[in-house]
């Protein structure tokens, strides 16, 4: 049978060539020229003849009279990985996960693979960055010298798919999508074309089958997902790999879930047996002091569902004629619109002062709930006093001056308390209406008010 041949599409006028060229013939654009195949003879599907559709036609029903069943999802046996999918696998579902090189990606899938392959599901774990024998030798590292999962150690589209056909697997892994190449397009594997188009094969094959598929991708230098965005929102679930590889510890995080919670996280200590879920995740982010230390200031963050407490320092110094400001973990752009509130409103100057503040354990707070804690640290680090023992903070600061309430105020608090915190400076509009035992709360409406009383209870 021959193959389609393959046509390139301007991306600004739609306008085809039969080669690839620098320019359009049509609206001279450059490097607008993308690959893909023609069509295919009447009565061949453009994905294949084995995938003609996605499900047979369906009559059109009004929302109420179509059953709104629940999803069955299939746990892995990994209690962070499930939470961050929304309780598990889904039938017919695809996951994309991206993350570093060497931050574990390969290591996690293989135990939750195996861990479904011990539960009785039929699984396939396709490698295309490996050979077989590496990912044995993986396996062994882990604890795994007798798992029964199914490797196939292929790059080819076509090749994947008669597999997947032939197996019906309930769950196939795909490491990586960037690997893999159709024989429809001449281009070479991981261009923007055949990331594309299997990806699409791929997908199409999920939801035809009900099988489960697992995509890595790689990321760029920025840590994005590598590829056209294009594939993101193909897929069902994102996850990405977050965390320094020189630490033992990785934040797994849903960018996107169809079937669950968005920015969930998952929290793993790489061991040598593999990736292992962290039950109490707080720990990993609040440093030890024997005292309390200038500059340290707990807040409650806000992970999806999950309260988590983060140690928030600063650092301020004299910096000279041109000060730095540097944050790790937080928004830059922020730290220099709080430095200007906390001049303008609580007096606190630090215009000719070097500020660094830095989230503990590698963290990313994007919320505006740490605007309070960040400022309270930077104060407590100016003036060189600690903030008093078992203190948290949380809140979002305006540019009036103001301190606006967080989300889900009252389960933040109540996470404090569990873990032994006592005392709370909080947005006025999260006083909780009852007592919370062992923790003396104040709330306030403005920096100010934030400010006298830190230095009341200091």
């Amino acid at each position: 049978m021959a193959k389609d041949k393959s046509i390139f599409t301007c991306t600004e006028c739609g306008g085809t060539s039969a080669r690839w060229m620098g320019k359009c013939p049509s609206c001279n654009a450059w490097n607008t020229l993308i690959e893909g195949s023609t069509e295919p003879a009447a009565g061949k599907n453009r994905f294949g003849s084995v995938h003609a559709s996605l499900a047979p036609t369906s009559e059109v029903l009004p929302l109420a009279q179509i059953e709104a069943a629940d999803f069955e999802r299939h746990p892995t046996g990994i209690d962070e990985l499930d939470r961050v999918l929304g309780g598990g696998m889904v039938e017919g579902g695809v996951v994309l996960i991206g993350g570093d090189p060497g931050i574990g990606k390969s290591t996690l899938l293989l135990q939750a693979v195996d861990a479904l392959q011990r539960s009785g599901m039929n699984t396939l774990y396709v490698t295309g960055e490996e050979s077989g024998a590496q990912v044995a030798m993986r396996s062994r590292r882990l604890g795994l010298p007798d798992s029964q999962v199914p490797v196939l150690p292929e790059i080819q589209l076509e090749k994947i798919l008669h597999t997947l056909q032939a197996r019906q697997p309930g769950i196939a892994i795909i490491d990586s999508i960037q690997t893999v190449y159709s024989d429809q397009l001449t281009s070479a594997p991981g261009s923007v074309a055949q990331v594309r188009e299997c990806a699409a094969h791929l997908t199409r094959t999920a939801k035809s089958t009900g099988t489960t598929i697992v995509l890595v991708g790689h990321v760029t230098k920025e840590g994005a997902l590598a590829g056209p965005r294009v594939l993101e929102h193909m897929v069902d679930t994102v996850l990405y790999f977050e965390g320094d590889t020189h630490s033992n510890f990785r934040l797994i995080r849903a960018i996107k879930n169809r079937f669950g919670a968005v920015n969930e996280i998952g929290v793993f200590a790489m061991t040598e047996k593999g990736l292992k879920g962290v039950s109490n995740p707080s720990a990993i982010f609040l440093s030890q002091h024997a005292e309390p230390v200038p500059g340290s200031c707990v807040m409650v963050t806000l992970e999806g569902t999950r309260p988590l407490l983060v140690e928030i320092q600063a650092l301020v110094d004299s910096g000279g004629p041109s000060p730095r400001r540097l944050s790790v973990g937080l928004d830059r752009d922020r730290l220099a619109m709080l430095l200007a509130v906390l001049h303008r409103h609580a007096g606190v100057a630090c215009m000719d002062q070097d500020v660094f503040v830095n989230a503990v354990g590698g963290v990313r707070i994007s919320e505006p709930a740490a605007d309070l804690a960040v400022m309270l640290a930077i104060t407590s680090s100016l003036r060189g006093k600690p903030l008093p023992k078992g203190f948290i903070a949380f809140g979002e600061v305006g540019l009036a001056g103001e301190v606006r309430p967080a989300p889900r105020g009252q389960d933040r608090l109540k996470e404090a308390a569990k873990l032994g915190y006592t005392l709370a400076v909080i947005p006025k509009a999260n006083a909780p209406k009852t007592p919370i035992p062992g923790m003396r709360v104040h709330a306030v409406e403005r920096i100010e008010e934030a400010m006298a009383v830190v230095r009341e209870l200091s």
